[in-house]
């Protein structure tokens, strides 16, 4: 238990806006209404307090993938946490179905124990014409039975499932994952804009990496891209590294749809928090250099090695957008979209005590989680 401490005198992004010389009381675990009598007082102006980081499509990092051992998924949560992610969702890659299926059954002791906030399944049930860094062999069609053994394989902590929802069986297993209450994403697809209204009518609520593995837009055309963008029921995931999208094209997505439905995330595979050299994905064998993932065969973008710390300064510094829509965009929203929103994404009285400290520079400075700091900032 965190003891109970009262960070005084920084600029506090709150749902109804930023307060400055604003204060967070922390007393155990949770944001406390009012402080105990006692409680520590620690001067903290100068600095940004934000909601800790959420983040729903992540693979690995720190050298670590989630597709590994437990030390490596413990390895690979540790090293997000070090950068302001609060809380992950876990994201495989297409692999064999036995394989996954094992590796499901792992994951979901760990979300049990609270080191995860559930597994998300991405492949195999996508489009081998927008295949990315998957093994093309191990895609397959999505059959809802196959859908469902995955998902039952989670144990109740299956939180999103992306498929192509255009292949023979997508639209009966978005509705199999509607109807269960796991998200349905939909990416690495070759939808037509028509089939994407279908599966969103169906009940999928997500576009995996928008522009990303997807056809792009046409104006005769216009894809899954502007079918997704348009439709107030989805929740659109942005890459904002500036290798992933081009900035016009961030810009684009987050002013359409706007701040209450966009999700940040970082795709991140194990080079995250480590640097260039050999990794693998999956199968696959990736290689990072400056901090570019690629597939060695192939070439093709093979997830990122993006933090979401650097994500909220590029958002805030390079695309200018308010403090306040990134929060929204790297915590509430995501918190939202995983029901937890009851206990994470703003730093309201009754919420676990999860939250990142930024300089006036937007860079990360301390990381706390459930009262306990994970990055101590030193703060007087």
């Amino acid at each position: 238990m965190g003891s109970s401490k009262v960070l005084a005198g920084a600029r506090v992004v709150l749902p109804t806006g930023i307060v400055h010389d604003g204060r967070v009381v922390v007393d155990g675990t949770r944001i406390a209404g009012a402080a105990p009598e006692g409680a520590q007082v620690v001067d903290a102006d100068g600095y940004w307090l934000v909601p800790g980081f959420v983040d729903i499509h992540n693979h690995g990092g720190g050298g670590a993938s989630f597709s590994g051992p437990v030390d490596d998924v413990l390895q690979a949560i540790r090293t997000h946490r070090l950068h302001g992610t609060t809380t992950i969702v876990a994201s495989t890659v297409t692999d064999d179905m036995d394989f996954l299926v094992k590796q499901a059954g792992l994951l979901s002791e760990l979300a049990e124990q609270g080191d995860l906030a559930g597994i998300h399944f991405e492949g195999p049930f996508i489009s081998p014409c927008r295949k990315g860094a998957h093994s093309e062999e191990l895609l397959r069609d999505p059959d809802p039975a196959e859908v469902r053994k995955l998902v039952d394989a989670a144990r109740g902590r299956a939180k999103m499932v992306t498929l192509a929802a255009e292949l023979p069986g997508g639209i009966d297993s978005v509705r199999l994952l509607a109807e269960n209450g796991v998200i349905a994403a939909i990416g690495h697809t070759d939808a037509t804009y028509e089939q994407t209204l279908e599966a969103i009518e169906a009940g999928a609520t997500v576009a995996t990496h928008l522009f990303n593995a997807m056809p792009q837009i046409g104006h005769r055309a216009p894809g899954p891209i502007t079918a997704l963008l348009e439709d107030e029921r989805v929740t659109v995931e942005l890459i904002d590294d500036g290798i992933h999208l081009h900035p016009a094209a961030f810009q684009l997505a987050f002013h359409h749809a706007g701040a209450e439905r966009v999700s940040l995330i970082t795709d991140a595979m194990d080079a995250a928090g480590v640097g260039d050299g050999r990794y693998l994905l999956g199968p696959l064998e990736v290689e990072v250099s400056e901090g570019v993932a690629r597939l060695v065969e192939g070439g093709s973008i093979a997830g990122s090695t993006l933090t979401l710390d650097r994500a909220f300064k590029r958002a805030v510094t390079v695309d200018g957008l308010p403090v306040e829509d990134v929060v929204a965009a790297i915590s509430a929203n995501p918190a939202r979209l995983l029901g937890l929103d009851d206990r994470i994404g703003s730093l309201e009285p009754g919420k676990d005590a999860d939250l990142v400290v930024l300089d006036h520079q937007f860079d990360l400075k301390g990381v706390m989680r459930r009262g306990e700091w994970v990055v101590d900032p030193q703060l007087g």
